[in-house]
């Protein structure tokens, strides 16, 4: 057996630091210029495992704050794989028996399945039992051996899901192979984000964003009328930003090797992001991957599915199915963005290269 050093509380407090990190470099810059064109509300939760901003501005700006985060806990707790009485529970429990869930699982579950067809299996929620083994669960931090990994990626069978809707009810219901575990972690924030904005305008909203721990999604314009300017977080210096991205109304969602990871005995650094394939954390020439789409939930699904492909594949699949931009931040200090965001990217670190793909 292969053993590591622990890190309980150093990881958590690591994860809380980058969380809080994360949030300043997204928000920073975004109150600057709305300041006296309309007040501003503003609350601060720690759900998910990380901690969320939510803003809104205008008369409702209060009213939607609070279904916002009605929102959010109730996903938080429908969505985790260790609750007992989560839907997530439920499904990894069912020993293959279809299981009734939301229409905000069904929509995760009919994303993830399309990105999973789309990137040839990079984005995986079946690898719950591999990242639990692996520790980034319960913190109990653990180098598996390759057996134990066989093993896990034998209960693979996210390509075996059976997903139903029925039109009449307006209810939805999956089932997997028994012994299949899945876990929303990949997609999750994603939803959280999309759900909490839907609630701000339902409620009459015209202007917010929210921040879920490097998931930031807007609504409207700010205040005055101009775009939001969200900031992405320098994957080699954590409490900086290595530039500042100009949007209107969309998701920005950032995947990176520096959000979540553990060093072992001897010194090697293991992170959050797994290869499907091998069972190890990804290892590419990639920091971090940012996506820009008007679909949060969609920009989760690919900021982890991009980052496992690595850079040259990524780009082949935006390409292929457009839809969205992307900036990904390499290990030689370059910055490549597609070129949808060529008028939209500022970088405020002259120790990287901006480089556009078309």
């Amino acid at each position: 057996m292969r053993h590591t050093k622990t890190f309980c509380k150093a990881a958590r407090r690591r994860l809380l630091t980058g969380a809080v990190c994360a949030l300043l470099c997204a928000a920073m810059l975004l109150p600057l210029s709305g300041c006296g064109e309309s007040r501003m509300s503003q609350s601060q939760i720690f759900s998910m495992d990380t901690i969320m901003t939510l803003t809104a501005y205008g008369r409702n700006r209060e009213a939607g704050l609070a279904a916002a985060q009605e929102v959010i806990s109730s996903l938080d707790s429908m969505l985790d794989p260790e609750l007992s009485t989560s839907t997530t529970y439920a499904i990894n429990h069912a020993n293959g028996q279809s299981v009734v869930v939301s229409g905000q699982i069904a929509q995760m579950l009919s994303t993830a399945s399309l990105v999973y067809v789309q990137s040839g299996g990079a984005l995986d929620l079946s690898l719950y039992p591999l990242i639990k083994r692996w520790g980034f669960v319960d913190g109990k931090y653990y180098v598996p051996t390759d057996e134990e990994i066989a093993q896990d990626l034998g209960r693979k069978a996210f390509d075996k899901m059976t997903l139903n809707s029925f039109p009449s009810s307006g209810s939805f219901s999956v089932s997997f192979p028994a012994d299949t575990e899945i876990s929303f972690a990949s997609i999750a924030k994603g939803c959280a984000a999309e759900n909490a904005i839907s609630a701000m305008k339902q409620l009459g909203v015209e202007s917010g964003i929210v921040s879920l721990g490097g998931n930031v999604q807007t609504l409207g314009l700010k205040p005055d009328g101009t775009n939001w300017n969200v900031a992405i977080q320098d994957p080699n210096n954590t409490s900086s930003y290595l530039g500042v991205l100009s949007v209107g109304e969309t998701a920005v969602v950032t995947s990176g090797t520096y959000q979540r990871y553990f060093t072992d005995m001897r010194g090697r650094t293991y992170h959050h992001i797994f290869n499907p394939v091998s069972g190890y954390p990804v290892s590419n020439s990639l920091l971090s991957v940012t996506i820009v789409c008007e679909d949060g939930i969609m920009a989760d699904a690919l900021s982890t599915a991009m980052f496992v492909l690595g850079e040259n594949r990524a780009l082949s699949y935006w390409r292929t199915y457009k839809g969205f931009d992307m900036v990904m931040v390499t290990n030689d200090n370059r910055v490549v963005c597609t070129s949808g965001l060529m008028e939209r990217i500022t970088l405020s670190n002259d120790s990287y290269t901006l480089v556009f793909s078309e």
